[in-house]
């Protein structure tokens, strides 16, 4: 019997072990989708305890808290309830995520970031409570010296077309060495045409820009505006939720109709809401293309789906869940339509939706070219399936219809400061993968080799594909 989470955990050949602590252990991190705070990195953040590092925006524990029996008011917070008692209930909860990878990730957090070793529980939380609090006090328990320990090179923030991004200039005109904090393009807002706050939006974009936006052209040359903007402040990379894949063709005039009932207020019917939606995206990535950025596809979600906590709590509090929407057909024709101009920017896809890994793993087989090694990429297990099963099912059907070692690995898609651990958890399952091939004389045990493909997708890859730092012409 192996101890708990020993320094072989997840890890079940010699091979994976050597392939873990020889190679993938002390690679570098490239966290090139995150939701961290711009602003609560540039101030250099110091938590006040360990609550507010550890619980906070992390709603994957607020699930967990929930489906336990925790009432909401110890979870997201409530009037009288100290951070010790929200600190108290998720000790309680852990030993229930027993199954869940929050058990692996919350002792991989407490014991990589803050030395403690205490199996989580309701009996030891004082004493992790104090232990974590006073290393919180410790100089690098900032959120620079936090990302900086964890050996993050590059952290790309997820900001709306209308941000200011003045944390991010600001910290570049500081001279932060450590690491890179640069912005991702997310123009979600853009999209969502039949949203009450569209028209709201498209004001603030107006007024960031300094122009009026009275047509479809004109925000469409706002949207370029900034673009520009962002690929100024060192920006490389765009992201989109798209919780159903739109691709619904339209003349020019037809979207530029649309936009303008969408800006007086009127109904757009779903038809209408599609073809705009495809016409938009296809001059994104157009723009994206000229630039050399990396365009970035998450799919399947099924958002809000409580109304009554909406209301109350609002967006991203642990609502969602998996859509099922048929994806082949419309992206397919989204992505021939932009590589018929020759103007299909390096892409990287992602479903929530586990059922659709054999299409994506299929699909990108069809776009790969242009002498770029992986230029069409099957994004890493994401959100619900970020897990044990799901990251080796992701990763093995890459490797059965694509090229495995040309993946750019994995991303921390979290809010908190604490989550650079799961690249452990990722770093583990990728070479126990690898070991299992090995042992059942599936692959060679060429450790060299082997763990060059390794370094590759725990680093390198990505680091090449980005291209973070270059211009378009020094790419």
């Amino acid at each position: 019997m192996k101890a708990f989470m020993d320094e072989h955990f997840l890890l079940n050949s010699e091979t994976a072990q050597n392939l873990y602590h020889n190679y993938a252990k002390n690679m570098p991190i490239i966290d090139y989708h995150c939701h961290l705070n711009p602003q609560m990195i540039y101030d250099n953040h110091r938590f006040g305890n360990l609550t507010e590092a550890w619980i906070n925006g992390d709603h994957y524990k607020w699930r967990a808290m929930r489906a336990n029996g925790i009432d909401e008011a110890y979870i997201t917070g409530g009037e009288g309830v100290q951070d010790y008692d929200r600190f108290l209930a998720w000790t309680k909860t852990v030993p229930k995520t027993l199954g869940n990878p929050l058990f692996h990730w919350s002792h991989l957090e407490l014991r990589r970031l803050f030395g403690i070793q205490e199996i989580i529980n309701e009996h030891n939380a004082p004493r992790i409570w104090e232990a974590a609090n006073a290393r919180l006090e410790e100089d690098d328990f900032t959120t620079r010296g936090l990302i900086a320990s964890c050996g993050v090179k590059v952290v790309c923030t997820t900001d709306d077309p209308a941000d200011s991004l003045e944390y991010h200039v600001k910290l570049a005109e500081e001279g932060e060495s450590r690491f890179q904090m640069l912005p991702s393009f997310r123009p979600d807002k853009a999209l969502e045409i039949n949203r009450p706050t569209f028209t709201d939006w498209v004001k603030q974009l107006s007024e960031r820009c300094g122009k009026d936006i009275s047509s479809y052209t004109e925000f469409l040359e706002a949207l370029q505006e900034r673009v520009q903007f962002f690929h100024s402040v060192g920006g490389r990379v765009s992201d989109h939720a798209l919780d159903f894949v739109p691709y619904r063709e339209a003349t020019e005039r037809q979207v530029a109709d649309i936009f303008m009932k969408a800006l007086e207020g009127r109904a757009v019917s779903r038809d209408e809401e599609e073809q705009f939606k495809t016409a938009t995206l296809l001059e994104l990535g157009r723009m994206y293309a000229k630039l050399g950025w990396v365009m970035q596809f998450h799919i399947n979600a099924h958002r809000n789906n409580n109304t009554r906590m909406f209301r109350q709590l609002g967006p991203d509090t642990g609502y969602d869940s998996i859509h099922d929407g048929l994806i082949a057909e419309p992206l397919v024709r989204l992505l021939d339509r932009l590589d018929q101009e020759q103007a299909l920017p390096r892409t990287i896809l992602y479903s929530l939706n586990p059922r659709d890994n054999d299409i994506l793993a299929a699909l990108i087989g069809s776009f790969q070219g242009d002498g770029i090694a992986g230029k069409i990429q099957f994004g890493s297990a994401w959100w619900f399936n970020d897990t044990k099963d799901g990251m080796i099912e992701q990763m093995s059907k890459l490797g059965n219809m694509g090229l495995l070692s040309r993946f750019v690995g994995m991303l921390t898609d979290s809010r908190s400061f604490l989550s650079y651990t799961r690249h452990e958890y990722f770093r583990r399952v990728l070479c126990d993968l690898i070991g299992d091939w090995v042992t059942k004389g599936e692959a060679p045990a060429d450790l060299p080799w082997l763990g060059g493909i390794v370094e590759d997708i725990c680093y390198y890859n990505a680091e090449a594909y980005f291209r973070f730092g270059q211009t378009k012409e020094g790419a």
